[in-house]
């Protein structure tokens, strides 16, 4: 019934608006957009569209006082006297007459590092402000394309019939267009609570938009501005060492106060640092409004060209605040010549100020959608839009919703899927893929060339593998059920291995999913699969190294996991293995034929005869932990979706045991725990952090499968895009253990900190890396390992590569190297 009242009253306070509207030009008859439109001392704003054309929404007609202000522009001050309901008013601006004393500004006098010095001094104060306060938020964001290949690395580019509706012959067009209306609560630093009272998403009528007030709050008060990476602030409490700045003038606004233009640039180009013009009230120092740019090197987003944000504030004369009532974010990136465009327009508005919030008003929900939010008709955005739609805009909405219910309808469908499921005989070897949209469902044959499930190893020789994947869905609920198979043939050991796995997810709440798998395959010792096929296959064909140790396991197992409060998640495994020991079958290489391949024995590399363990079986359960403290989520009718809390670390809790074992020997428990954390330094990077301890129990004659084994590397060939679980030289089986165990990994990513001041290299765009791994169990000398490289590196726009070089200790004997990082590998492995 509370839902249902504050539906109506939303509705009442709409309808009882009036509404003010036109068209704001130049002296020229130049449409202006994004002008800030607002009555004066209250919190009623908007802004103009791209085409000039603003709405204002007022409480009612009489004596009112609108404010158009725009930067570069003289700001109006226009009586409205008492008319209708709705009043059509067109405003041409004037550009600012900027005046400027003469002065002779050398390094120690600038007039405009005097100004920054005192917007610094007040940076807190005015910060406290607006500490705390609840508005309504409305935002409006598209993505534009320009120049879309259909084909691309001979590839069909496929966007979805959603997003390539509305785009012309040439490939040109509007991607995406939303729009989000919420009510927000919000206290300094990051306490925010919104509701989403409506969403739009141009056709599609599910319509949960991801413009939201919690992933759009950028503010200059505080000495950093999260992108891709801490950008630091023009007022931040050490910007000078960053900025350079020049007083371009002063004007006065409506209210008489004095505002101040200061350029900003950067001291050195390849600096997290913005470049622009920041405006400074003189007296108080308050930000009357920002217009900054940001390279996309900067940030170390590489195939961002350009990113530009404004802000503007306002001044309510009765309570002497400035505060933001409009953002506009816009970029333009571009790669293979393809170039891409988006623009996010926010505004705030009817803002209250309280003192405090009550104790419980914030909670780990930021984000949650009214009933219905996704239903709302074209006549209530019309009435409560506060930026009108452009004639494209407009265009997009009217096109892509009317194709909405032909797209939609089964016939539609079902022709679009009768073309993509044709048969062609090149697919019994290349795969196919059938789809049935509108039950969704789809199958997959993943075909006899499968490249991704071809490797060479010393016990199969070269093996090849295919499979089939069923898949049914449902998107209200986020249920969801796969079945597949996997088949692996060797052709050196001329044997087939069958996997199949089954698995249901039974919504995206608490993501509780089960599943079922069974079969038979070649496993790794380490079970983390610390050696890809790909590198394996090249160590071994090239360099006649095989470090890849496998066995043989027959399985069947049942898992479940699932989210049993905020934050922590729960994984339980019941699994029955029967394990047996392989040997090697080929001797194969392209090179070094006369040389041989070490043997499948981890533990004795050159005896081929002696197996590293005798067949077995056993059961295992395993229980596994993950809490994220502090998780915050956005709830959405048709899921919820988590966001880890940066402050806290995660926690992972592991328990392990082996039962009913062919031997009694083979039995064994296990504790286990880890302590992930980021921790931010500032603009000075991110300090990764990873420790690990466990403990075995009763273990002393377990299989050496059950070991705890850590990730070494042997090829020199690093594949994640952070080494906070591997040893760089470690090999990887050398100190596996049945006993307990402690492994710290460290790295620090001076996010450019460091290598941006320093002539020439700062022309690589790069960041370092400086790391510690160290490694402790019982009856062995602790392995350490220090580590000092560049990240970032690659050509043009790419940046896939790293270099580190390595020195590790351990028992009197040092090791050097360097280590060559390929981040693609992960994803194509």
């Amino acid at each position: 019934m509370k839902k249902h009242y504050l539906l109506a009253l939303l509705f009442f306070s709409i309808s009882h608006f009036s509404q003010i509207k036109g068209t704001i030009t130049d002296e020229k008859g130049n449409p202006l957009p994004f002008v800030s439109v607002f009555e004066e001392n209250t919190y009623s704003s908007t802004t103009s569209n791209e085409q000039g054309v603003y709405q204002l929404n007022v409480k009612k007609l009489g004596q009112n006082k609108i404010i158009f202000q725009y930067l570069g522009f003289k700001t109006q001050k226009i009586d409205v006297a008492p008319e209708a309901k709705a009043l059509t008013l067109n405003v041409k601006m004037q550009e600012e007459s900027f005046t400027l004393n003469e002065v002779i500004i050398d390094p120690k006098n600038n007039p405009a590092n005097a100004i920054i010095k005192s917007a610094i001094a007040n940076r807190k104060e005015n910060s406290e402000k607006t500490a705390r306060y609840t508005a309504d938020f409305y935002s409006k964001g598209m993505f534009k394309v320009k120049d879309l290949p259909k084909k691309l690395f001979g590839q069909k580019v496929d966007l979805g019939a959603d997003m390539a509706s509305n785009l012309d012959s040439t490939g040109t067009g509007i991607l995406y267009l939303s729009e989000t209306l919420s009510k927000i609560t919000f206290e300094k630093p990051n306490k925010i609570k919104e509701k989403i009272i409506a969403s739009k998403i141009s056709g599609n009528n599910r319509g949960y938009s991801y413009n939201t007030a919690s992933l759009s709050t950028y503010d200059f008060y505080d000495n950093t501005l999260e992108f891709s990476i801490n950008i630091i602030s023009p007022i931040a409490f050490n910007a000078f060492n960053y900025y350079t700045y020049t007083l371009e003038g002063t004007f006065f606004d409506e209210n008489n106060q004095q505002i101040n233009k200061i350029k900003v640039k950067p001291k050195r180009d390849k600096e997290p640092v913005f470049e622009g013009y920041i405006y400074i009230v003189e007296d108080s120092f308050a930000i009357y409004a920002v217009d900054v740019d940001i390279p996309g090197y900067r940030m170390k987003q590489e195939f961002t060209e350009k990113m530009n944000l404004k802000q503007t504030f306002t001044y309510n004369q009765k309570n002497k605040i400035w505060s933001k009532n409009s953002q506009t974010l816009a970029f333009n990136a571009g790669a293979f010549g393809i170039k891409f465009s988006g623009q996010f327009n926010y505004i705030y508005s009817n803002y209250e100020f309280p003192s405090s919030f009550e104790k419980k008003t914030f909670g780990n929900e930021i984000v949650a959608f009214e009933l219905n939010a996704n239903k709302k008709d074209d006549s209530f955005w019309n009435e409560i839009r506060p930026i009108p739609l452009t004639i494209e805009e407009s265009t997009d909405y009217v096109k892509k919703d009317s194709l909405l219910t032909i797209r939609k309808s089964q016939k539609y469908i079902d022709s679009v899927d009768a073309k993509n499921n044709k048969f062609k005989i090149l697919d019994i070897m290349m795969g196919y893929d059938y789809k049935n949209t509108f039950k969704s469902r789809s199958f997959e044959y993943k075909g006899l060339l499968d490249l991704t499930s071809a490797s060479f190893n010393t016990v199969q020789g070269l093996n090849i593998g295919s499979g089939f994947t069923f898949k049914k869905w449902n998107e209200e609920n986020g249920k969801s059920t796969t079945i597949n198979t996997d088949v692996n043939y060797g052709f050196s050991e001329e044997r087939l291995r069958v996997t199949g796995n089954f698995t249901h997810r039974f919504n995206s709440i608490n993501y509780a999913t089960l599943s079922v798998s069974g079969g038979t395959k070649v496993a790794q010792f380490n079970s983390a699969n610390p050696i890809s096929k790909l590198i394996n296959s090249v160590s071994s064909l090239f360099f006649k190294d095989n470090y890849m140790k496998l066995y043989n396991l027959e399985f069947g197992q049942i898992n479940y996991v699932q989210d049993i409060a905020n934050g922590v998640n729960l994984n339980a495994k019941l699994g029955y293995e029967q394990r047996k020991p392989l040997f090697n079958t080929t001797d194969y290489s392209f090179f070094k034929r006369d040389d041989s391949y070490s043997s499948n024995n981890p533990l004795a590399p050159n005896d081929f005869t002696t197996p590293a363990f005798e067949k077995h079986n056993l059961f295992k359960a395993t229980l596994n932990a993950r809490i994220n403290f502090g998780n915050k989520y956005i709830s959405r009718p048709d899921g919820r979706y988590n966001f880890k809390d940066d402050k806290y670390p995660t926690v992972l809790l592991a328990f392990e045991k082996a039962f009913a074992g062919s031997e009694k020997k083979y039995e064994f428990e296990r504790i286990g725990a880890a302590v992930q954390y980021d921790l931010p330094i500032g603009n000075k990077g991110i300090l990764g952090m990873n420790f690990k301890a466990g403990k075995f129990f009763n273990a002393e004659n377990i299989s050496f499968i059950d070991y705890r084994h850590f990730n070494g590397n042997q090829t020199h060939i690093g594949q994640a895009d952070r080494y906070l679980n591997v040893f760089n030289l470690m090999p990887y089986y050398s100190n596996s253990t049945n006993k307990s165990y402690f492994e710290a990994h460290l790295e620090h990513n001076d996010q450019g900190f460091i290598m941006n001041k320093i002539p020439l290299l700062n022309l690589l765009k790069s960041t370092m890396n400086i790391g510690f791994h160290a490694l402790a169990i019982p009856d062995r000398k602790p392995y350490s390992e220090f580590t000092i490289g560049l990240d970032n590196l690659g050509f043009g726009k790419f940046k896939l590569f790293r270099l580190d070089y390595v020195h590790s200790y351990q028992s009197g004997i040092q090791q050097n190297g360097i280590v060559f990082g390929i981040k693609i590998l992960n994803v194509l492995d």
